[in-house]
């Protein structure tokens, strides 16, 4: 397929006479236009340059807001991944029905079910927190910082976000005592 994006340039000069030139020309003039049209008067740079200017290196500091690196001989079983995210997701369902008590909202609800736990915090938004097992994360969906899929950290023994580094159960916490007013016991 690369070997036909040379011959695009020429069609179109094929196609389209130069701006210069009067409209109405003669036989061997056209001839000649054809001629100087076909001859390859194009310089492309070579593959070798797109690709080292594509997929360079990003120099970003270690503790910058860029991606972590995944060290895959730490990545989950799934039969691990289940029982991890299942506890995780179980005692979060816990601690938030016992914030149900502490905070008077209208619409505060905690919902557990197919998998997935809901938080509805009436006009304040809903939380929706759900496993992906085929990409071994727990999603989360805030009405803060919005969407974000956390992987199991093995050395920080927690759920974390890759792109910000955060934890789940510190990013809860801090998010609901924003929103809420009143901090909550998570650990």
């Amino acid at each position: 397929m690369a070997y036909r994006l040379p011959l695009i340039p020429r069609f179109c000069t094929l196609l389209k006479p130069p701006p210069s030139t009067p409209v109405g020309l003669s036989r061997g003039s056209r001839a000649l236009l054809l001629r100087q049209a076909s001859t390859p008067n194009y310089s492309y740079r070579s593959s070798a340059s797109c690709r080292s200017f594509c997929s360079g290196h990003l120099n970003l500091p270690h503790d910058s807001l860029g991606p972590a690196t995944i060290d895959y001989r730490l990545l989950l079983q799934e039969d691990e991944f289940h029982r991890l995210s299942n506890s995780t997701i179980h005692d979060l369902q816990e601690k938030l029905e016992e914030y149900v008590d502490i905070v008077q909202i209208d619409g505060f609800d905690v919902d557990y079910g197919n998998e997935v736990l809901t938080q509805k915090l009436g006009a304040l938004g809903t939380y929706v927190l759900n496993k992906q097992t085929t990409n071994l994360q727990i999603w989360l969906s805030s009405p803060v910082s919005g969407p974000s899929r956390f992987d199991w950290d093995h050395n920080a023994q927690a759920w974390v976000y890759r792109r910000t580094k955060a934890n789940l159960g510190n990013l809860l916490k801090s998010e609901l005592k924003q929103l809420c007013g009143e901090p909550v016991n998570l650990s």
